[in-house]
């Protein structure tokens, strides 16, 4: 709203400093500092009134050291990040840009599933909280949306190099890329950046290339599925992961600064031809969004922190394990989510690992055996005596190295 009150203010009053909404970097870091300042801020207030509502965590004893004191910590503590994401994008994002509309619907959706398995929790005293097979409805119906709009919204598309005659009806644009002239076209595509690929491109159609003549009609089925997984999957690691004092917080700030380096370059015209990467034309306003999430996440991490004073719960796993797999896929980077996600991604598949021998290991032996000594994997390490703190920095490294290795990967070939 601020960028549209300010670009009135420079078009009709000229008035100095007012021009300054216009660079992306400026609203960035005013989106970083506002939600620092809502989470931390308001976040204490949030967490005094949860308290005062006794809106507490109920812990089951696993045998987890320290864990039995953490009953009681006020949880829905998601609703912290929920603020400190959508108070500064609504400030200072172009709120008529596809992605960021459809940013917002992806907080607003997954933190209302969220928070109503937290609300059953807590409120119902039901601890199963939402089914599992809502939560997964919930979680395609958004995978859906988000998948048709990419496929069929006008304003969603990638620039391609072509070369005369074109066969895309739109128009052509000449270009310099370095010394050399080139023709592009902005069009809609099923691509999607891919490491070790040809170009680091990869047409999700060209699955279907068995298929023969006319296998490009069902990209969107192929698209559709990969979109449906990613985000599931990407959502539910995030709500495995958080299990101990700030390792999801933590973990997803990082993989938001990646996410928002990796938008500002693609969105950005001179960087991607510099660095040969997909340009995506208007996609450069998600770095206002990822700018809001990443304070939202380090604001929120200072309550957060071992010892933890709230719990984010449901409301804010779900939220930012969906944000951050609808983001990758916005700036068709959603095929990097293996490495960039991979604490997400080996979470989950620790839990999946387990309960799959265990069951396996029944029916043929008559008793179930484990791979690890609890699942999910941070359990596991504080079943061997690993303390919490040490944990979650041990994880935080391996995120770095991992965000770093995947900013990598993109100029490889």
């Amino acid at each position: 709203m601020l960028y549209y009150l300010f670009s009135y203010l420079n078009k009709n009053y000229s008035i100095p400093g007012t021009g300054v909404f216009q660079y992306l970097t400026f609203r960035m870091a005013m989106a970083v500092i506002v939600s620092l300042l809502v989470t931390t801020v308001y976040g204490r207030r949030l967490i005094d009134y949860l308290r005062f509502k006794q809106v507490g965590e109920t812990v089951r004893n696993l045998g987890l050291e320290g864990q039995m004191q953490k009953s009681g910590t006020p949880t829905m503590g998601g609703i912290i990040i929920l603020l400190g994401i959508l108070v500064p994008t609504l400030l200072f994002a172009r709120l008529d840009n596809i992605y960021v509309i459809m940013m917002l619907i992806t907080t607003v959706w997954l933190g209302a599933i969220g928070f109503l398995d937290d609300y059953i929790k807590v409120f119902k005293k039901n601890k199963e909280g939402l089914a599992g097979k809502f939560k997964i409805t919930g979680q395609v119906g958004l995978a859906l949306i988000i998948g048709y709009t990419m496929y069929f919204n006008n304003n969603i598309t990638m620039r391609q190099e072509v070369k005369l005659p074109v066969t895309y009806d739109a128009p052509v644009d000449f270009h310099m890329r370095g010394d050399k002239q080139v023709l592009t076209q902005d069009i809609k595509s099923t691509k999607t950046t891919m490491p070790f690929y040809k170009n680091n491109e990869f047409d999700y159609a060209k699955v279907l290339k068995f298929l023969g003549p006319g296998y490009e009609h069902y990209g969107l089925l192929v698209f559709m599925f990969f979109v449906i997984i990613i985000i599931t999957f990407i959502s539910n690691g995030a709500n495995i992961t958080d299990g101990i004092d700030g390792l999801a917080t933590g973990t997803s700030a990082i993989i938001g600064l990646t996410l928002a380096i990796l938008a500002y370059v693609s969105g950005n015209t001179l960087i991607a031809d510099y660095l040969n990467i997909m340009y995506i034309p208007n996609s450069g306003e998600l770095v206002i969004f990822a700018g809001a999430f990443v304070g939202a996440c380090v604001g929120f991490l200072w309550y957060n922190s071992y010892p933890a004073q709230v719990f984010m719960g449901d409301t804010g796993s779900l939220a930012i394990g969906g944000i951050i797999a609808v983001f990758a896929i916005m700036i068709r980077k959603e095929l990097l989510i293996p490495v960039l996600c991979g604490i997400f991604v080996v979470e989950n598949a620790s839990v999946i690992l387990q309960v799959g021998w265990f069951k396996y290991t029944r029916k043929r032996f008559g008793e179930g055996r484990r791979i690890f000594l609890m699942a999910p994997l941070h359990h596991h390490y504080q079943k061997k005596g690993f303390h919490e703190s040490k944990i979650v920095t041990r994880f935080w490294i391996i995120c770095i190295m991992l965000a770093i290795i995947t900013v990598i990967t993109l100029k490889l070939r």
